[in-house]
């Protein structure tokens, strides 16, 4: 797949009115379970993934992923062995996959070596919550040298002029969370959030990617015309927990029916 992300994404709308992108963490609950999921869920119809390299203070994300976190830590998960479980999964799947992490685990692999390896193993981009683009001056030239994707991120609290700032250094898509926060809270799917994904598609031309409280159809409904991407994270970790691996393909099947 040599197309960019942002084709990739805009040839997709041609065939359907919003696409899904899901989530889940390296190495949770084990890496052949993590690799069963990415299974179901690309046979179900995903259209991109975000892989979550474990990280012990993971800030952005609320209780269900940073327990997931947790798990894939003391069970043995490392940068290496995610890297490795990336390369499998690029080579099998043929969808665009992102991994999202933390600044200090770049910073420890080497900006520029970590986005060439990224680029080696088939990622398309990356989603770094705690490092601003003021600060990103390394990994924003070791990600245009790979020509991979810096996903940069919108709030509700996040003022025009920062919109404006960002999408300077975005590209792929942006991210909009759906409200303030963490991970896996409820979200008011409502006017305010379509008049805030309205201001959001001033700022940028880029597609908009929304996520943070997304978990069931009627919320990939309400987006539908006003985003171009529903991210599904936290509640496919709930329905693995609750359910088992195999209740994944059944609910990415459900969303998108």
């Amino acid at each position: 797949m040599t197309k960019s992300l942002e084709t990739y994404i805009k040839q997709r709308l041609q065939e359907k009115d919003i696409l899904l992108m899901t989530h889940i963490v390296m190495g949770y609950p084990s890496f052949e379970a993590s690799y069963e999921i990415v299974r179901q869920m690309v046979a179900a119809g995903v259209d991109l993934m975000e892989l979550q390299i474990p990280f012990s203070e993971p800030m952005a994300d609320g209780p269900v992923i940073l327990k997931a976190n947790q798990k894939a830590l003391d069970a043995g998960a490392t940068v290496e062995t995610c890297l490795d479980f990336a390369r499998k999964v690029t080579q099998e799947f043929n969808i665009p996959f992102l991994f999202m992490s933390y600044a200090n685990i770049l910073y420890k692999f080497g900006m520029h070596a970590f986005a060439a390896k990224m680029k080696h193993i088939g990622i398309k981009g990356a989603i770094v919550p705690d490092l601003p683009p003021e600060e990103a001056k390394d990994y924003l030239s070791a990600m245009a040298a790979n020509t991979l994707d810096p996903i940069y991120i919108f709030s509700p609290e996040t003022p025009d002029q920062r919109m404006a700032r960002i999408h300077e250094v975005s590209s792929g898509f942006i991210y909009c969370l759906a409200r303030k926060g963490v991970t896996g809270k409820t979200t008011d799917f409502s006017q305010d959030l379509a008049t805030y994904l309205g201001r959001c598609r001033k700022a940028t031309d880029l597609p908009l990617a929304v996520g943070f409280g997304v978990k069931e159809k009627a919320d990939i409904d309400f987006l539908r015309k006003i985003a171009d991407i529903a991210v599904v994270g936290s509640q496919t970790i709930r329905e693995v927990e609750d359910k088992g691996v195999d209740a994944t393909a059944p609910f990415i099947r459900g969303l998108l029916a």
